[in-house]
């Protein structure tokens, strides 16, 4: 067996040359795209349209794009001659997913531990534009994520909406019409229950973190008041500013109402804490994420104007979240939140199709409106609801392509548009794996021809083919013994790591 784990490492390596390239690596693979797909015009014909607008559901519709945008949603729509043309019957066609928590795409850990306020970092630093978590959610419908740091700070870092733009850059995912945000935290987490008491941080407990909240506030407020008072031209010259301070500058942001608050929180009473004092100095809270208790507090949201982001039937995990309940969703949505549903999670958030779903099954939530929690209301949360969230005329082309009804278990997606461009196809992605099965196979063969052909065999040789070999992906040997080959496809395509 050791001979044969040798020959695996040294094909392999040959593979590596420039000649066995040329040879041996196939076609790029559906998930490891060396540039953008080519926008394109098309009409999607005769489906079962989900506008998540006032239009609500439409039977035997098309939908128009061109140039990234929707053009038209209807009935009989006239096409360019050069349109794409994608035959709907039997399909529904909705907006992309937009998961207004994720960490799916972050390099390294998620929290910047170190202070109790942090406002001064921004994911956009550390975007992974290669995690393949980026495709596989577009496989699941999603079009767009937002970015956000952990909760070990009462105040975190700047968060980063972007699309799913698989292959582009950290900087190209990006979506800038996005409202600037930040990552607030309550609870267990900011005052550290479930750390290591080793080497304490101040605060431990829930009203030392809303002291730190108002007390950050409050030495913005002087911040910003001194940046006012520096006298301006001439006058100015000889004049000292106050020291630059990015923690301050982004804090100051929230107080102008430029930058929203999207603040962790499980508890009423925690969230009406934080309400209080954002009202105190005129900040209006953008949403509350997880939000389980948000059914106890609904009115005073709306009178707020804070959204809830949350998830559906996810409590127990820990003491603040035992009075989670599944109804939550709709008992808010009743009382005037807008309300959406998000994953936290790079698994979940392939599935967001059937926590809408569970809103329907807890809460009577109408079929339409619960496809709503993921798409248009989430978009609205971020600031994005005049590009994306809905299928109207105007807005980007983020849409998707569902076998069967979007909210059944057993459908699945067919393919995910976003900005025009076909990022997910499943025909596509079932052709490419064929593909790559057979390579794996072909590559199997090769080492076991070249280990018959070394002569005599040891003393284990007569055992049967090691089931370890024949259950190993090539992609995964040539991980153990190139993770750093990039120019080797399989490597590039398959994501290692599990700090996500």
């Amino acid at each position: 067996m050791n001979r044969l784990a040798n020959n695996v490492s040294i094909l392999l390596a040959s593979l590596l040359t420039s000649a066995a390239l040329a040879e041996y690596t196939p076609g790029v693979e559906a998930w490891n795209v060396e540039s953008a797909p080519p926008q394109q015009t098309l009409v999607v014909r005769d489906a079962t349209v989900w506008t998540a607008a006032e239009d609500g559901i439409l039977e035997q519709a098309d939908l128009l794009v061109r140039d990234g945008e929707i053009r038209a949603v209807g009935v009989d729509l006239d096409a360019p001659g050069n349109a794409l043309e994608i035959d709907g019957a039997g399909m529904h066609v909705t907006p992309g997913i937009i998961d207004a928590h994720s960490h799916a795409a972050i390099i390294g850990g998620v929290n910047e531990a170190t202070d109790i306020s942090t406002a001064q970092v921004r994911i956009q630093d550390v975007i992974d534009s290669e995690s393949i978590n980026i495709y596989r959610q577009l496989a699941g419908g999603v079009t767009a994520i937002n970015l956000l740091h952990g909760s070990a700070n009462a105040i975190g870092g700047q968060m980063a909406v972007i699309k799913m733009r698989w292959g582009a850059s950290p900087e190209e995912l990006i979506f800038d019409a996005a409202a600037p945000g930040i990552k607030f935290a309550l609870g267990e987490n900011p005052k550290q229950s479930n750390w290591s008491n080793d080497d304490p941080r101040y605060p431990q407990s829930r009203p030392g973190v809303a002291q730190v909240i108002e007390e950050k506030f409050e030495q913005a407020v002087d911040y910003q008041r001194k940046l006012e008072e520096m006298p301006q031209g001439r006058r100015g010259r000889d004049a000292v500013p106050p020291r630059p301070d990015l923690e301050m500058d982004a804090i100051v942001e929230i107080l102008e109402g430029v930058r929203k608050i999207h603040s962790h929180a499980y508890r009423a009473d925690e969230m009406v804490m934080l309400i209080n004092i954002a009202e105190s100095f005129g900040v209006t809270i953008g949403t509350f994420q997880h939000v389980l208790e948000g059914y106890k507090l609904a009115r005073r949201m709306a009178e707020h104007g804070a959204g809830g982001s949350g998830f559906i039937d996810w409590w127990n995990f820990k003491h603040e979240a035992s009075d989670a309940i599944p109804y939550n969703p709709a008992l808010m949505a009743m009382g005037g939140v807008t309300v959406g549903l998000h994953s936290d999670n790079p698994e979940l958030a392939r599935r967001m199709n059937l926590e809408a779903a569970k809103a329907v099954r807890y809460g009577g939530v109408d079929e339409h409106d619960a496809l709503i929690m993921i798409t248009a209301n989430p978009a609205r949360q971020l600031g994005v609801g005049d590009r994306t969230g809905r299928l109207e005329r105007g807005l980007d082309a983020d849409f998707v392509i569902w076998n069967g009804h979007p909210l059944s278990v057993y459908t699945r997606v067919e393919q995910t548009w976003v900005d025009g461009r076909r990022y997910f196809d499943r025909e596509a992605d079932r052709a490419q794996r064929e593909a790559l099965e057979a390579e794996r196979r072909e590559l199997i063969a090769m080492v076991l021809e070249a280990d018959q052909d070394e002569g005599a065999p040891d003393d284990d040789s007569e055992e049967e083919t090691p089931g370890w070999l024949i259950g190993y992906r090539a992609s995964e040997l040539a991980h153990d013994e190139f993770c750093h080959a990039q120019d080797f496809g399989h490597v590039h395509a398959i994501d290692f790591r599990s700090g996500e």
